[in-house]
């Protein structure tokens, strides 16, 4: 089945629904059956309405973050460097992007509000 043609609330082809659903009306799309020649007008209305928070968002991939390794952690410290980490001498941290440092598995080791 084919979809084509998707109308928002409000639009001409609409009018005779947005009466009937009024506000909870999203949209209203066409569907084509070719094998029985038929068209669908399908409706998608809101039938439920709470409040809701969103999760907070973690940072993107290539974001800077600050990770701490020890001293001796010499086989950690090469796996940093190999994944393009570089030691901010300053801070006294290596830094590295997120995607690398969760593919590395040292998302415990990010210090917070360390870039």
């Amino acid at each position: 089945m084919e979809t084509r043609l998707p109308l928002k609330a409000g639009q001409k082809g609409t009018k005779r629904l947005c009466a009937q659903y009024g506000e909870r009306l999203v949209c209203v799309r066409y569907r084509y059956d070719a094998q029985k020649k038929k068209r669908y007008k399908t409706v998608e209305i809101i039938v439920e309405e709470m409040a809701w928070l969103p999760k907070p968002k973690g940072p993107s991939g290539d974001e800077l973050m600050a990770i701490r390794v020890a001293l001796g952690e010499v086989d950690v410290r090469r796996q940093v460097k190999q994944a393009g980490g570089k030691w901010n001498p300053q801070k006294k941290v290596w830094e590295l992007r997120y995607d690398q440092v969760v593919r590395l598995g040292l998302q415990a080791r990010i210090v917070p509000g360390g870039i």
